[in-house]
């Protein structure tokens, strides 16, 4: 049962009928092998306890998003084995999926975190905050902490600049600390302002992820967020997000990331292991799936085996709390072009 400083301790008694989890990918690439690990391992923890598993695209950043990402994403997963409940393509109660078609929801949200004065105009130039992104404080996986130049301004200040810029809006953290229970990385604990003054919609008017995703898991009664340990630095601020706005969270599990023979993120630099390329040098789904549970604690050798014949055999106990390298002759027997 995770908890946090931040909400009501969760009654013991609780019983959640219905487990909902997600998978929400953004389209602004091919799905890679990462990508897919993460959409397997979240839609185990939700079959396994008999639940409702939703499919949400989200190209809230309309610019870097393209429709046959989606598409491609779509047929990718299905090509896995991994199915939905609800999803763009087969509807649902919750819907639309899409994020694009789903603007009025975060405005709606908007005005009302507005109404309790936790927002705040900044106009930052982008020279500025390149400015302190290389500065030597506050870096995290969100990026470096914003100092809250203009938190403070005078309304007459505020004038002359918006005069000149649209500015972006800010959520003011408050001075407490964050501690919470993650379901794969266990308890974690976060100072006061972890990451600053974190934007929420754009100065061209584009909604955060930070937002949206608060909005969206809400909206669509998702109970389980399972999703890269990239995001955990996410998770103070959309806890924060959902106390303003008077919404229960979900429970959260961070996994691991994949690392390639080198020790960084396994990317396109490690050989093509985006799930399309796979898929057209003739790989069965089937080690695809292998090759993953045995990264994810599942399965002792990367051997052939269904996302189906999975399910009972997921725990999140099972799922390495520290980071996974996947070698070169894994990397050759998923096809990647690696240097031998």
């Amino acid at each position: 049962m995770r908890r946090t400083a931040l909400t009501a301790p969760l009654d013991l008694n609780e019983v959640v009928i219905v487990k909902r989890g997600r998978f929400a990918p953004t389209p602004s690439g091919y799905m890679h092998i990462g990508n897919a690990r993460t959409a397997l391992l979240s839609w185990l923890q939700i079959r396994s306890a008999d639940g409702q598993f939703v499919l949400r695209i989200e190209d809230i950043d309309k610019p870097r998003s393209k429709p046959h990402y989606a598409r491609q994403a779509i047929e990718d997963l299905r090509w896995l084995g991994i199915d939905w409940d609800e999803g763009p393509d087969v509807g649902g109660q919750y819907a639309p999926y899409i994020q694009s078609e789903r603007e009025f929801f975060y405005e709606a949200a908007l005005r009302k975190l507005n109404d309790q004065g936790v927002l705040y105009p900044c106009y930052c130039s982008r020279a500025e905050l390149q400015a302190i992104a290389s500065a030597p404080h506050g870096l995290s996986a969100e990026g470096p902490a914003y100092p809250g130049l203009c938190r403070h301004l005078t309304e007459e200040q505020r004038s002359v600049r918006e005069a000149v810029k649209q500015p972006s809006l800010r959520f003011a953290m408050p001075d407490v600390a964050i501690t919470f229970v993650d379901e794969a990385a266990g308890e974690q604990s976060f100072p006061p302002g972890a990451g600053g003054d974190f934007v929420v919609k754009r100065a061209d008017g584009i909604i955060s992820y930070q937002l949206a995703v608060v909005v969206d898991d809400h909206a669509m009664g998702i109970t389980d967020v399972l999703r890269g340990w990239d995001l955990i630095d996410s998770t103070p601020r959309q806890l924060l997000l959902y106390k303003a706005l008077g919404m229960k969270p979900p429970r959260f599990a961070h996994v691991p990331l994949l690392l390639g023979p080198d020790g960084t993120r396994l990317a396109k630099r490690h050989g093509a292991v985006s799930l399309a390329s796979i898929r057209e040098r003739g790989i069965a789904p089937e080690l695809v799936i292998g090759a993953m549970a045995a990264w994810s604690g599942l399965h002792d050798r990367a051997e052939p085996i269904s996302a189906a014949e999975l399910i009972p055999r997921f725990h999140m106990n099972l799922v390495p709390r520290n980071p996974v390298v996947v070698d070169e002759a894994a990397l050759r027997m998923l096809g990647a072009d690696v240097a031998p």
